[in-house]
């Protein structure tokens, strides 16, 4: 089966058969989504909430908001229909001890939050979640069912 590397602030959408893997999702949060008709899965890594709090936001894929939308798009494209989308989030951690006053430096929490709040603007469910925490993730994300495999250093493996 072929596996199609997700790197930081990217997305890539296949049909099955095929897995879509990302690695170090720290902060980050993976956004999986997935048309279970027509099998079509799309996979972001986005790395900060939303695109309008920075100059430089040419990269779409970088941040949560204009990355969802893109994958949506290119799912739209490839023939997924949106309202058989579902969505898994996986990452969002708190990778490093700030002081927690400082809520610009919850990267992670904030992530987690523009991804529910862009996923329910876009109409689109979570059905499932692997978040928080303080510890680093890697996912592959499996065109044929629609089942990501979370992997962790000290925490095991899961299936969501």
């Amino acid at each position: 089966m072929t596996v199609i590397k997700v790197g930081m602030a990217d997305l890539k959408v296949i049909e099955a058969p095929g897995i879509l893997t990302t690695l170090g999702l720290g902060s980050c949060v993976g956004i999986a989504l997935y048309d279970h008709e027509k099998k079509i899965a799309g996979l972001a890594h986005a790395m900060l909430p939303f695109s309008n709090e920075v100059k430089n936001n040419e990269n779409k894929a970088k941040f949560v908001d204009s990355g969802i939308k893109l994958l949506i798009e290119k799912m739209l494209e490839k023939g997924a229909s949106k309202e058989h989308i579902v969505a898994k989030i996986v990452g969002g951690s708190q990778m490093f001890s700030y002081n927690m006053e400082l809520s610009i430096l919850k990267i992670g929490e904030r992530n987690i939050l523009a991804t529910k709040k862009v996923l329910k603007d876009e109409g689109i469910r979570i059905i499932s979640e692997d978040i928080g925490g303080n510890y680093g993730r890697t996912i592959q994300f499996n065109s044929q069912d629609g089942s990501v495999l979370v992997k962790t250093i000290g925490h095991g493996v899961k299936i969501i």
